[in-house]
């Protein structure tokens, strides 16, 4: 995509945010790596009316328009993109399921095969820090490490993916599971599932979701 079909997209996968449910209002945010840089939702805007216009280019080093206002969260994003040459795309939400592990600072174990999608055989949870710092963005680069999706503690929820398509759709993914282990543990302790089967999954499953084509 050029420059304003990314602009466009970014807005979209907002919206689309909202509307499965796994974000509310404002409080979420997307990236899309662009060139030498990234692409970022500025802070405080309501996603109905959030135009190409207002979405922020910032530099790898963290530079921006002086006009404009990246969102609060851009340090992450960031930090990231820096850390992971293969991502293309960064989301974040709070979904209620994954907010409320995160606020127990639960991960979420391999109750279902599908936690394979998320790289590995478990969604950490990240430490707690206030939102927006240096600490956080460590904490959350951490989680990531070797994974597609991690947990905020008391926060929220971070997917990565090789296309904002995929990091959304993960986003959706990690929910589920947050949901699924959130219902078992009403009931008791889950069984749960290998790391080698997770493992073997996570092979079996490559190109599983959304083609690149």
């Amino acid at each position: 995509m050029n420059e304003s079909e990314k602009r466009q997209a970014i807005i979209d996968a907002c919206r689309r945010m909202n509307a499965l449910g796994i974000n509310q209002g404002t409080s979420g945010n997307i990236s899309v790596r662009h060139g030498d840089g990234l692409l970022i939702t500025p802070t405080s805007v309501v996603y109905e009316k959030m135009t190409p216009d207002q979405i922020v280019f910032m530099t790898m080093d963290g530079a921006h328009a002086p006009a404009e206002r990246p969102s609060s969260e851009w340090r992450f994003h960031l930090d990231i993109l820096r850390a992971r040459p293969e991502a293309e795309a960064v989301v974040h939400a709070h979904p209620t399921y994954c907010t409320i592990l995160a606020i127990m600072g639960r991960e979420i174990p391999p109750i279902h095969y599908m936690i394979a999608a998320a790289g590995g055989d478990s969604i950490r949870c990240s430490r707690y820090a206030t939102y927006g710092t240096a600490e956080l963005s460590r904490h959350a680069v951490t989680a990531l490490k070797g994974r597609l999706a991690c947990l905020l503690g008391h926060h929220g929820m971070i997917a990565i993916g090789s296309s904002l398509e995929k990091a959304l759709w993960l986003a959706v993914e990690v929910e589920t599971l947050a949901r699924q282990y959130h219902g078992c543990l009403q009931i008791g302790k889950p069984p749960l599932l290998s790391s080698n089967e997770i493992e073997r999954v996570r092979r079996k499953m490559s190109g599983y979701g959304l083609s690149d084509a």
